[in-house]
Parts: structure tokens; sequence; C-alpha cells
């Protein structure tokens, strides 16, 4: 991976915890993280059209578009579900482990074997992810429903991954994620106002965030964009996979950092500790993949 690819990797690492830091502190987090894909969706209109790209190619690809999209509504949606009884702090690093469901998929269902190190990485993940949650004195499981919204948005991340990697391939990034977002953008809204509580008002519920935090529902959305964009272009170039995933994880510590600095919550250096050891966990796992 060449210097300037790496530091792409690292800005878009940076950039990625604060779309679900920006979901975790809103009063309506469905509303914000539905103002961040239509933020995707328009960037990514701008984008093609100031740069002359033809976006109908993508639908040569269109499986891949599928999977990923599918991928994306169901990870937001376990993202702000989690969010809403776990700490920030906690979920984000599981949410982030997306190289061992990767690992463990292949083990799965394409029957590849793995050596000692990346069943090591495995252990690591796995028992980090867990004490990461834990609270000493109460039960192991404090918050179940949290923690297993979190590994499923875990494995939707993974999923999604995989497909956009190999779509990188055939099409332009931007192109791809204005197709991808024709469709997301409409399907989350139904999804959000369908699953919504009894008696909650639709625009108050999704819409009403824009009139009264306009910059912060921008911000979410364009730092997402960036973020993401910049990994896709990493990918465009024919950086590694692996070697890119494994320095995005300096995200999962920078996590931690925010959630107790700024979200105040609790026992950071506890969760810190073993966040860092999480993080280990799954550059072993890429490095040895």
């Amino acid at each position: 991976m060449s210097i300037s690819v790496a530091l792409l990797v690292v800005i878009s690492a940076l950039l990625h915890p604060l779309r679900v830091f920006l979901i975790k502190g809103d009063s309506t987090p469905e509303g914000l993280t539905l103002s961040v894909v239509i933020i995707f969706g328009l960037m990514s209109f701008f984008q093609i059209i100031l740069l002359g790209i033809n976006p109908w190619k993508v639908f040569e690809i269109w499986p891949l578009i599928a999977i990923s999209s599918v991928g994306l509504l169901l990870h937001f949606w376990c993202i702000v579900k989690s969010l809403r009884v776990g700490d920030f702090s906690v979920n984000y690093p599981i949410i982030r482990s997306s190289p061992m469901f990767v690992v463990v998929a292949g083990y799965i269902f394409l029957n590849h074997n793995y050596s000692i190190e990346i069943l090591l990485g495995i252990v690591i993940v796995i028992i980090s992810a867990f004490m990461i949650q834990y609270t000493p004195g109460e039960n192991f499981f404090s918050k179940p429903a949290s923690l297993l919204l979190a590994v499923l948005a875990m494995c939707f991340h993974g999923i999604i991954t995989l497909a956009d990697s190999e779509a990188m391939k055939y099409v332009e990034p931007a192109a791809f994620l204005f197709i991808q977002y024709l469709f997301v953008i409409p399907a989350m809204a139904l999804m959000f106002i369908f699953t919504r509580p009894a008696g909650k008002n639709i625009y108050e519920y999704l819409f009403l965030g824009w009139k009264n935090k306009p910059l912060r529902f921008f911000f979410a959305g364009f730092t997402a964009y960036i973020s993401y964009l910049l990994i896709l272009y990493s990918f465009r170039t024919g950086a590694n996979v692996a070697a890119v995933s494994a320095v995005r994880q300096i995200s999962i510590p920078f996590s931690v950092l925010l959630g107790g600095f700024y979200l105040l919550e609790k026992k950071m250096n506890y969760r810190l500790l073993w966040s860092l050891l999480l993080t280990l966990g799954v550059i072993i796992i890429i490095v040895s993949s």
C-alpha cells in the first residue's frame, strides 16, 4: 500500500466513527440516519455530474448492488436500535470487527482453512468484544439485546465490504453510490416509517431534526460520505482489501475516546484497553489471511 493510499485510509478511519457518534447523541437517531443516506445520494449525484460519469453501466453488476444495499439497510437499522440501549464506546468496536465475520463466513460457507494465528485473532476479538460491554459486579451480559444488534451490524458490514470491494473492480465509486442510494433512500424511509413506535408522527420522527439541527445532520452525512468515498477510491487503486481493513481499525480506540470525552460514558480506560486488544485481534486476522 502506497503512502498516499494509506493516508486516505487513515483519514477515512478517523471520520468513520463520527456518524455513529452523532447518531448516539441525537434525540432523533432514525431521522439523522436517514439524512446521512440522503446526503450520500445527493453528493454522489453532484459528483457524477461534475465528472461526467455515466452511472447506468453500474446495472451490469446489479447483484452486487442488491447485496450491498440490503446489507446497508440492515446494518443501519441494527446500529440505530443497538445505540438506543447501549453505549457508543461499547457497540462501535464490535460493529467495526467485520473482518472476523469475513473469516468465519469463509470457513462456514466456502470451506476455507485457517492458521493458528487467525484462530488466535478470532479468540482475541470475541473475548475483547464481550469484555468491553461487561460491567464488573453486574451480570456478564448486562445488555444482551444491544450486544446482539451490534454483532448483527458487524456481520452486515462484512457483507457490504465484500460486495463493495468486488464492485470497485468494474465501476466508478460515485456511480456505484448514486445507483445504490436511489434504492436505499426510499427503502430506508419506509423501513423506519413501518418500524416506528406506535403514535409517533412521521414528520417529527424523521424530518424535524433538519429544522432544529441542520448543521448536525449535514455534518453527519458529509463526513460519512467522504469517509466511505476515500475507502472506495483506495479499492479502486487496487489496494489490498486486507491491508485497507487493517489500517481502518484505528477507528476502534478513537471511538472509545469519543465516547468517554464527549458522551461522558463511564470506564473509558477499561474500555480503551479492551478496544486496543480487539483492534490487535482484528489486525492479526487480516495480516494472517
